[in-house]
């Protein structure tokens, strides 16, 4: 198959389960309750990190497809090595390898590694049949949420607020200064969940590559969220 970076009518796919990944990654924090935010934040967004570069190189593949789903516009169309099953759980291990290697925690680098190939299972519960399971191999998996806006908005809420509670629970914020960054950035993931849901399509395919990679933001507004709660 080519790599070349495709902007169709025809096919669609855009990011998925927004706040639903974050989620996981708050969550997280009450198993791994030691692990700087931006690195559990990091491991359950890694593959949309990895995604946007693969798709500018031309590695991987997507087009805009206006009604392939009610939720999103975007079609999926090749993305192997970033969103199969076996990539994940590959990449799942070699960022836990790099944080044992960094940090000499088995345990967060355990959890960590888990994060990542869990972002595929909340992405099977989303996308509809698009998600390979193994690189070379036709057969494509997903149940399909994305065709209810409703039911994913509702689904995906409910998942951050209990990802939210669960962050708060192991890391209680007991300084104003904490507690405004920390819901600042809520508040931002939050405005830009409704602009992707609300908004138009974007205008091309390099741009959905280009903007994938503002995700690097959050994870720096997680490092002052920890940096904060360092001076309390």
């Amino acid at each position: 198959m080519s790599g070349r970076i495709t902007c169709a009518s025809t096919t669609t796919r855009v990011d998925k389960v927004f706040l639903g990944h974050y989620a996981t990654g708050l969550a997280a924090k009450k198993i791994s309750p030691k692990t700087p935010l931006p690195l559990l934040l990091l491991a359950a967004q890694f593959i949309d990190h990895l995604w946007p570069l693969f798709v500018l190189a031309g590695i991987e593949r997507v087009a805009i497809v206006p009604g392939i789903t009610a939720f999103t516009p975007l079609d999926f169309s090749y993305y192997p090595w970033t969103h199969s099953l076996l990539g994940a759980v590959a990449w799942g291990f070699l960022f836990g390898a790099a944080v044992f290697l960094f940090r000499k925690d088995r345990r967060e680098a355990m959890v960590l590694g888990a994060l990542v190939p869990g972002h595929w299972l909340l992405d099977l519960i989303s996308h509809r049949p698009d998600l390979p399971v193994l690189p070379g191999v036709d057969m494509v998996v997903g149940l399909g949420l994305w065709d209810s806006v409703a039911g994913t908005i509702v689904v995906e809420l409910s998942i951050f607020a209990a990802g939210i509670a669960l962050y708060l629970r192991a890391a209680p914020l007991t300084s104003r200064r904490s507690q405004i960054v920390f819901w600042s950035l809520i508040a931002f993931l939050c405005v830009s969940y409704a602009a992707n849901v609300f908004g138009p399509p974007p205008p091309s395919v390099e741009m959905i590559g280009v903007a994938g990679n503002a995700l690097w933001l959050v994870i720096l507004w997680a490092w002052w969220v920890e940096r904060g709660k360092e001076r309390e």
